[in-house]
């Protein structure tokens, strides 16, 4: 039997090549992403390996959001016994111009710190290849890979904007190599003579952190804990507790990463699976007669059945191998095109590791030999005399209606939950959702056999010009239903996921624009970089306020507070709120005290919280504040959850982060808006990452910010897709064998090769339209469904974009004749009078 198992499949090399090409694509992508997120992580591991070298302890607060360690605490550490060196940590972001221009780092962070003599440092001073270190203010010293991609040498000139303080003239006085540099993407790296960086990113009396060397002879370990001890208010580490601190907070960001690739990895195997499962269901029935004279020369019924499972053990061995080495392939052209597009990130020898060999092996191999159990075992318990009687039919009339049946009960209850779900916001509402649409994917799963018939007849119309042609093709679709309904499952699940993300899409963007229209007074608003690591300098500000023709200016900052152990993300206003936001306040009043805050309702409700009540928040440096809730507001996603004043802003705020996420202005009556635009851009020019935007412009960058998330989604769909469109082409090759005599037999009586392949093609786009149908019908409610649960997420507005689904029908019609046109050609030469006579 095992000959007979590598015989059968020798002797058909294209059904082979299909069906191992399934398995390919639906391990490469899960392969593909441990290989690229165990690189990324390997890369990064190896920079964070040259980090804090020297270092003994390091001192620093709770929270990178704190305002700092005092600089009290410098003297008081360093008369500590044991400890030889501290050495201050002076740094935060900023943005680097040359010529009046940024200098893109593609999302990798541009900081700025203080350089530290060598008689000083506690870690070892950086090697400079070109220059000397900054000795003065107006001196910076940048790194080799900054300095290659800012196109700056030794002696020339840049600006250099601080979110808190505004631009800063520099000339470059060396260029020095970074640890590890040479995977370290875009990052550029500035550093300072030490007495301009305290100005620069110091309030005067508070550092970053402390990095504190040892005395020779003294132990680290102990070192540390004498100082924790000493100072349990911060949080005190060894050099090896920072890098691994390090990693472990890169670590969970690239975990986000892998889960995200890895669930459409997850969807590519499924839609895979079932190109599988369809594919052995057909090889099944057509070697029927085969394994029937098996079993009548003496073949029992578990030899038959591991015959066939042997097949599939072979195709998923053969297919996870090639899927595992077509992933690592992936994984470098993932890496090649992030690249670029400028995206900053490090480069490094690809990682395999030997769990990502095993993961793709063995589920690639288990898949495979999954799906082809219930074919196997359905030719293992056919009678030998009534397989060799006559035809087999895969769809099995005493399952179909039970199938049928439960399939509507499950599509009652999804519908049911989804309704549910979406009556309410949060997590569990969308869990809800979630258990529901996986209840519809398996209702169309066990459905769509009795649905296909009834709905692939309807489309007929779309044939009836083709004439008898078109008949036969609707026909031929009907035919067999279990069949068309695996072969259009796994577009259907492709479209219902495009659906449902073009809905996500479109509502958002629908959604921001009500948010500025009902609730943006303001003529002009002003924002930083898309990435947001740098907003609007607070120098811009002033400078905006000067410009003729401006009324109010407010800018709205953010900040970080904990309530009840949990972190908040709140706006402060700096000037009349009310002057360029449009709200509503429900009780009290939204005037701001330096002890006041206003809350949203759903907050003040979370809390029970009521106006005129004093509570207490939190800073990230653990100092407790009492404030006063002065008003409620009806909830709105600008103001976010927390309206915070200026007073506590400055007393938690680090200097070095202090910027305006957003600068809107208002116009004075009569005011020249277009002269106003112009002037705004010229006031803030100098600051090189500025936007100055009306309404349209801010709905605009809003818009292409969430058509660059969606292009990413839809790219990584299209594998989805893909593996559906082969699952036809598949399908259809293998139906064109199994209806070998009736297509010779049609030649025979006087049918053309165009003909044939005319009714081929036919039968494939009324497929492919058929499964596309139903993903967007479910994809559509789906889509809706979770929107309604993201509600409180500021996704008010539910918009369907109707030519994108439109589009999507009848591309998938298109998709649908060229996966037929290989088939529909093989389908035409096939020989009349051999057909005929083939048994």
């Amino acid at each position: 039997m095992r000959k007979v198992a590598l015989r059968n499949l020798a002797a058909h090399k294209v059904r082979l090549v299909l069906t191992v090409l399934s398995v390919v694509l639906g391990t490469a992508f899960i392969a593909g992403s441990f290989v690229f997120t165990d690189t990324l992580q390997r890369t990064f591991d190896n920079i964070f390996a040259s980090q804090a070298q020297g270092v003994d302890v390091r001192i620093s607060p709770e929270s990178q959001q704190a305002i700092g360690i005092p600089l009290t605490v410098v003297d008081k550490v360093t008369a500590m016994e044991g400890v030889r060196t501290v050495a201050p940590g002076i740094n935060g972001p900023v943005t680097l111009l040359k010529d009046g221009k940024v200098v893109q780092t593609g999302g990798a962070p541009t900081f700025g710190e203080a350089y530290i003599p060598p008689d000083r440092a506690v870690a070892d001073p950086p090697e400079f290849v070109e220059g000397t270190p900054p000795t003065r203010a107006g001196e910076v010293a940048i790194n080799t890979g900054g300095a290659e991609r800012a196109g700056l040498g030794v002696g020339d000139e840049a600006t250099v904007v601080f979110p808190s303080k505004g631009p800063v003239e520099v000339t470059v006085s060396g260029i020095y190599e970074v640890g590890g540099s040479g995977g370290t993407g875009g990052l550029i790296a500035l550093q300072f003579d030490d007495a301009q960086a305290r100005e620069l990113f110091t309030d005067g009396k508070h550092v970053a952190y402390l990095d504190i060397a040892a005395q020779p002879g003294v132990n680290a370990d102990q070192l540390r804990d004498e100082i924790a001890t000493a100072m349990p208010e911060y949080k005190v580490q060894n050099g090896d507790q920072v890098r691994e601190e390090m990693k472990q907070q890169l670590g969970d960001a690239l975990k986000f990463i892998n889960y995200f690739l890895l669930a459409f990895g997850a969807i590519a195997l499924i839609v895979g699976t079932f190109i599988i499962y369809n594919t052995f269901s057909m090889l099944v029935a057509q070697r029927l007669r085969e394994l029937a004279l098996l079993r009548a020369v003496g073949a029992s019924s578990g030899q038959v059945g591991r015959s066939v499972v042997g097949e599939a053990l072979i195709v998923g061995l053969i297919g996870s191998a090639l899927g595992l080495a077509a992933g690592i392939g992936l994984a470098f052209g993932l890496a090649a095109l992030l690249n670029a597009f400028d995206l900053g990130l490090p480069t490094g020898s690809m990682a395999v590791l030997p769990r990502t060999i095993l993961v793709a092996m063995v589920l690639g191999t288990v898949v495979t030999v999954f799906s082809a159990y219930a074919p196997a075992r359905r030719a293992a318990t056919i009678p030998p005399v009534e397989a060799m009687r006559e035809e087999f039919s895969s769809s099995d009339e005493s399952t179909k209606w039970l199938r049928a049946g439960i399939g509507a009960v499950m599509a009652v209850v999804g519908a049911a939950l989804v309704v549910i779900g979406a009556q309410g916001t949060g997590g569990n509402a969308a869990l809800t959702v979630g258990i529901g649409a996986l209840a519809l994917i398996l209702a169309v799963l066990l459905g769509s056999p009795a649905l296909s018939k009834p709905v692939i007849s309807g489309l007929g119309v779309l044939v009836r010009p083709f004439g008898p042609i078109g008949r036969m093709a609707r026909n031929n679709a009907i035919r067999n239903p279990r069949r068309t309904a695996a072969t259009a499952f796994a577009l259907t699940l492709g479209l219902m996921l495009v659906s449902a993300i073009a809905i996500l899409g479109a509502s958002a963007k629908a959604s921001i624009g009500d948010l500025v229209d009902r609730g943006v007074q303001a003529d002009y608003m002003m924002m930083g970089p898309p990435d947001g690591m740098i907003g609007v300098p607070m120098q811009a500000t002033d400078d905006v306020r000067a410009v003729p023709g401006v009324q109010d200016v407010v800018a709205f900052h953010g900040i970080a507070l904990k309530v009840d152990g949990e972190q908040v993300i709140g706006s402060v206003p700096e000037g009349p709120m009310g002057s360029v936001l449009s709200y509503k306040v429900l009780h009290g009043t939204d005037e701001l005290g330096a002890k006041d805050i206003l809350v949203s309702e759903t907050f003040a409700a979370e809390h029970d919280w009521s106006a005129g009540e004093t509570v207490e928040v939190t800073s990230m440096d653990g100092k407790k504040h009492a404030v006063t809730v002065a008003g409620i507001y009806d909830d709105m996603q600008l103001l976010q959850s927390l309206v915070a004043p200026m007073a506590l802003y400055d007393e938690t705020v680090p200097t070095s982060f202090r910027s305006s996420f957003m600068v809107a202005v208002k116009a004075a009556p009569g005011a020249d808006l277009g002269a106003m635009r112009t002037d705004l851009e010229q006031a803030t020019e100098k600051f090189g990452t500025v936007q100055v935007m009306d309404h349209e412009d801010f709905k605009g960058v809003q818009g292409r910010q969430i058509d660059t998330m969606l292009a990413i989604l839809y790219g990584l769909l299209a594998l989805a897709v893909v593996i559906a469109i082969l699952g036809i082409v598949n399908t259809l090759a293998l139906s064109v064998v199994e209806r070998r005599r009736e297509i010779g037999m049609l030649r025979a009586v006087g049918m053309q090769r165009p003909q044939v392949r005319r009714s081929i093609y036919l039968e494939s786009m009324l497929i492919a339209i058929f499964g596309a149908i139903v993903g967007v019908i479910l994809g559509v409610g789906l889509g809706i469904g979770f929107l309604r649960t993201l509600q409180d997420l500021g996704l008010e507005t539910i918009a369907i974009p109707w030519d994108q689904i439109v589009l999507m029908l009848i591309a998938s019609g298109v998709v649908g004749i060229l996966a037929a046109l290989w088939p529909g050609v093989r389908a035409a030469r096939t020989p009349p009078l051999a057909a005929i006579a083939d048994l």
